[in-house]
């Protein structure tokens, strides 16, 4: 019978810490509903200054933009993949 109380007691402590954590998450997603409009709209303005930067370096150095970013990334980067802008997420 001490057994069962001593796993009651685990079991409530531990459904006492998870509803705490599922409280702190529930007030997370709260605050990032809040905010995510303004950080997509801060994404894309840097998405387009950076577009209007590529623009401008593109023209006068394109094989040096090229050797860069190849050299820059340890995977090989696709024709497609080089001078794209990629927006950084948090996870």
């Amino acid at each position: 019978m001490q057994q069962i109380r001593q796993v009651l007691k685990r079991k409530q402590t531990q459904l006492a810490k998870l509803t705490k954590e599922i409280e702190l998450l529930e007030q997370v997603e709260e605050k990032l509903r809040e905010v995510a409009p303004l950080l997509a709209e801060a994404e894309e303005e840097d998405g387009s200054l950076l577009v209007e930067v590529e623009d401008e370096v593109a023209p006068s150095a394109p094989s040096t933009q090229t050797a860069s970013a190849s050299a820059s990334s340890p995977a090989a980067a696709t024709p497609s993949e080089v001078g794209k802008a990629v927006a950084l997420r948090w996870p």
